[in-house]
């Protein structure tokens, strides 16, 4: 077995919640705060078109780009957001973002590479860096800055061997933005950034920054999943300097062919209609909402937040006086209060006694599931 394998870490949240899904099967009612996916229906447009491209028979293979409409449109999102003057060739098209990653690191790392991530961070960085051969290297982050990155930490983690660095804004596990300073900081450092951007609008306090506002020398990947709640549909995509599109090109045709023709369809109506956009701020909204109550009853319960998330919809909470398992406490909490929640430690070392709350489910079950979790704590014993 190739030994970097050895070296990766399963994702424990789809282990919680494949373990709240029995506990559903035998009848149990579970409150969902575990995984990280939208709880609203995809946008009616993208309805529309997936229906029109069967009709039309448009189920063949695209481009390994992408459908050329698709990419200009994504392009002209970044341009109208984020004031900049892109073009549809620095975008390619994939199935969800993941895989995305998963190509960009096995284009830009080798054995020798070193790639500099936070700890804590989202949890699958580290084994995409693994995949390619090259080694993950931790800044750890304090939760007494509410976890997030200090350029200092980052000029300190750098060696010869550092190709890329990378960052997630808004970020999970904690809705955290960077700002703008820090962003014109990183690009004075000279190394090539690898930006996720996957939470982009879903911001509710402050302004989330494209990392290309201030820089060429990078590498964006986002999708439709959060923003347009569109998960199981797999769109997602990377832009990057245009000298790399041709070897991204060579290794998407062989690893994935392209990405699903109609979910492109969709993906392009998507960003083309108006009314989508507005459903969009509808979930915004909504999404604020249900922020907003966690943010007081998690205090009240005793769990209280590391900072007041900024965007995405996750609450990152500190649950070290009850606890320094995270993994066995969030086991526990779903076992004995029926409530999913996901243990600090799945997004590195240095969250070791928080958890992380989503707030993708109805506010009448986060209120439920508050009080379930109010109850648990009250009597509970290290």
């Amino acid at each position: 077995m190739n030994p970097q394998i050895d070296k990766m870490t399963s994702f424990i949240v789809m282990e919680i919640l494949g373990k709240a899904k029995e506990m559903e099967q035998q009848g149990m009612n579970i409150i969902h705060m575990e995984v990280g996916e939208p709880d609203f229906d995809v946008p009616e447009a993208a309805k529309l078109a997936g229906i029109d491209a069967l009709q039309e028979r448009l189920t063949h293979y695209t481009s390994a780009l992408g459908i050329y409409e698709l990419r200009k449109a994504i392009a002209e999102l970044y341009n109208r957001e984020y004031g900049l003057n892109m073009k549809a060739e620095r975008v390619m098209v994939t199935s969800g973002s993941s895989p995305a990653i998963l190509l960009l690191c096995l284009m830009l790392f080798d054995k020798d590479s070193e790639v500099i991530i936070s700890n804590p961070g989202y949890a699958c960085y580290k084994n995409f860096i693994l995949a390619a051969g090259a080694t993950p290297v931790n800044v750890c982050l304090n939760p007494e800055n509410g976890f997030r990155y200090e350029i200092e930490d980052i000029k300190r983690a750098i060696t010869p061997r550092t190709k890329a660095i990378f960052i997630n804004s808004p970020m999970n596990p904690t809705g955290a933005l960077l700002s703008s300073e820090f962003m014109k900081e990183l690009e004075t450092l000279g190394i090539p950034i690898i930006s996720d951007e996957i939470y982009h609008g879903l911001v509710y306090e402050g302004k989330a920054h494209s990392i290309l506002e201030y820089t060429d020398n990078a590498f964006v990947f986002n999708g439709f999943s959060k923003r347009y709640a569109m998960t199981g549909l797999r769109l997602g995509y990377l832009i990057a300097p245009e000298e790399y599109m041709p070897q991204l090109d060579m290794l998407h045709q062989n690893f994935a062919l392209c990405a699903p023709s109609i979910s492109q369809k969709m993906g392009l109506k998507v960003l083309r209609s108006k009314t989508a956009e507005e459903e969009v701020e509808k979930m915004r909204n909504t999404y604020n909402e249900r922020r907003l109550f966690l943010l007081q009853r998690l205090r009240e319960i005793g769990l209280p937040p590391v900072a007041e998330p900024q965007g995405a919809f996750y609450i990152m909470v500190d649950a070290r006086k009850y606890t320094t398992d995270s993994y066995h406490f969030a086991y526990e909490i779903l076992e004995k209060a029926h409530v999913g929640v996901t243990p600090g430690v799945d997004f590195g070392s240095q969250a070791e006694g928080f958890l992380r709350l989503s707030y993708a489910n109805s506010l009448e079950n986060l209120k439920e599931g508050m009080n379930r979790l109010e109850k648990f704590l009250s009597t509970y014993q290290k």
